[in-house]
């Protein structure tokens, strides 16, 4: 069953496209028709795609991996900070710091410098230096906050980007091409939908478009993240109902393996004894 409809996305404006002059030739497969000098974007073929990058997103997740949010655009950022804030996964909504995937260790840097100044002002260091610098580093502390705080808990490169516009964020799709990362898009008529692995034909311009499309994926995620919660749970109950079986079966070996001594000991005892009887009759 797909997970949304021709009419939700006619409702949200998923079909505009750009100007007819400011296309690119490759969405033609994606494109219905073109009405006032305006691109329509075949919905239908919408429909699919966004199946398709929800399953694997889907999977992805349920497999614990993290997927990282690229949206900086202005109406854009606040719509994916808080559908994603949901399902615990990192993104990013301000400028795009540039090497974030290919130079990703210097990013952890910058991220534990925040952790590093956060434990400065719990365990009393700030009481011990002047007001000016306190007053820098937390300038420093709120800045790398703005820029580096919705990843602060990724601590590895995500197995996925999932990006809003990918002519705005082309050097995040760049980095991602160039470290193998499977690249999930929003692609309007003005893009190229072969830089991405999964592109959903959309508008990716109007809020309501980039909302619906963004809690339809969040939503897959979710899915994915219960689904392994379960398994985890299922494993672990399966781990401790073999662990009992295997004691059970520990102690019956146990007895009877006591049993067949004290048989062996009877059969040893019994010759013993008519020897016994056997010398004093002689006597």
């Amino acid at each position: 069953m797909p997970r949304t409809n021709f009419n939700e996305l006619l409702d949200a404006g998923s079909h505009f496209g750009h100007l007819k002059r400011k296309w690119n030739p490759a969405m033609a497969p994606y494109i219905f028709t073109e009405k006032n000098g305006i691109h329509i974007i075949d919905l239908n073929k919408t429909v699919v795609k966004i199946d398709e990058a929800a399953n694997a997103l889907k999977q992805i997740a349920k497999s614990g991996k993290k997927i990282l949010f690229v949206a900086t655009k202005k109406q854009a950022k606040d719509i994916v900070a808080e559908k994603v804030k949901a399902v615990n996964m990192p993104y990013v909504t301000e400028r795009w710091p540039g090497g974030m995937l290919t130079n990703f260790a210097t990013i952890r840097k910058a991220v534990r410098k925040m952790a590093t100044i956060d434990k400065m002002a719990t365990d009393g260091t700030f009481n011990n230096i002047s007001k000016k610098e306190k007053l820098q580093i937390s300038r420093v502390r709120a800045k790398l906050e703005t820029n580096l705080g919705s990843i602060a808990d990724l601590t590895r490169l995500p197995a996925a980007l999932f990006i809003v516009d990918i002519s705005k964020e082309h050097i995040a799709v760049a980095e991602a091409k160039r470290l193998n990362i499977p690249t999930f898009a929003i692609v309007d008529t003005n893009s190229d939908p072969n830089l991405v692995d999964y592109a959903i034909p959309a508008n990716d311009d109007a809020s309501t478009s980039i909302a619906l499309i963004t809690g339809i994926i969040t939503k897959a995620i979710e899915e994915g993240l219960s689904e392994r919660k379960v398994d985890k749970e299922t494993s672990t109950e399966e781990k401790e109902g073999t662990r009992t079986t295997g004691d059970a079966s520990n102690m019956a070996d146990g007895e009877q393996f006591k049993s067949a001594s004290d048989e062996d000991g009877a059969k040893k005892a019994a010759p013993a004894g008519r020897k016994r009887k056997t010398v004093a009759e002689k006597k």
